[in-house]
């Protein structure tokens, strides 16, 4: 959950990429969202709970694969079990009491929105070695190198180093469990938006596989170049 407020914001799955040609016969890779509908099962206020907030739902599935505790949570709201809850924080009360229990938010929301954020699970690629995992160089390749071409080298010191003991430092780079965490996107231009079908297009890929399930925001900040655009665009617009 992210401690900044954010009050456009759904939950939606991963359908694939493909080319979207622009007006001017250029085409440009972008990722097809599928962006809600998602529905309000819980408002937090400050007074009830300490900070204000809004969670959502998405995704229909049988009573049977949730549980009795979520089936009442999500019976409140008059809606039916979900896959995945997720809560937003906003910025304050009036905020939060904008929301009602049972409301459907669709991609609709983000029209006038430039850029977003995506936050997914990468794809897990298993236990991978340092060259594939930090890039690194490896060893020579020859030179009496033997059965240690892909491997780190020194990872510590010895025990008489400076008067340090022998120790391997925290953080330090090594093999290990590749992807499957947790990423953040941000600055995705909003390519399209198809409210009919709840499908938002956003250029670029983003994190996880086709029918992953993701978390789709208002970019909390713009990067400079972009922002630049559309400060240009603007004035264009004015002119």
């Amino acid at each position: 959950m992210s401690n900044k407020p954010c009050e456009v914001a759904i939950l939606g799955k991963k359908v694939g990429m493909t080319r979207f040609f622009l007006p001017d016969g250029k085409n440009i890779p972008v990722t097809v969202i599928e962006a809600g509908p998602c529905v309000v099962t819980q408002v937090k206020t400050a007074d009830r709970h300490g900070y204000s907030a809004v969670q959502i739902a998405f995704e229909d599935i049988k009573a049977r694969n949730s549980s009795m505790p979520m089936i009442g949570h999500d019976q409140k709201a008059s809606t039916s079990p979900k896959r995945m809850h997720r809560e937003m924080r906003v910025t304050d009360d009036a905020a939060a009491n904008a929301f009602q229990l049972g409301q459907v938010i669709d991609a609709s929301c983000f029209v006038g929105t430039a850029f977003v954020d995506v936050i997914g699970v990468s794809k897990g690629k298993g236990f991978a070695g340092v060259m594939k995992r930090h890039n690194f160089k490896g060893m020579s390749a020859t030179h009496g190198t033997e059965r240690k071409h892909r491997t780190s080298g020194s990872i510590g010191s010895h025990g008489t180093d400076r008067g340090h003991g022998a120790k391997i430092k925290k953080g330090k780079r090594m093999a290990g469990q590749m992807g499957n965490e947790r990423v953040t996107v941000r600055s995705l231009d909003v390519v399209k938006i198809d409210a009919e079908r709840n499908l938002l297009l956003v250029k670029g890929p983003i994190p996880g596989a086709n029918d992953g399930y993701v978390f789709i925001r208002a970019a909390t900040r713009v990067f400079k170049r972009k922002s630049k655009r559309v400060a240009a665009v603007k004035a264009a617009a004015g002119k």
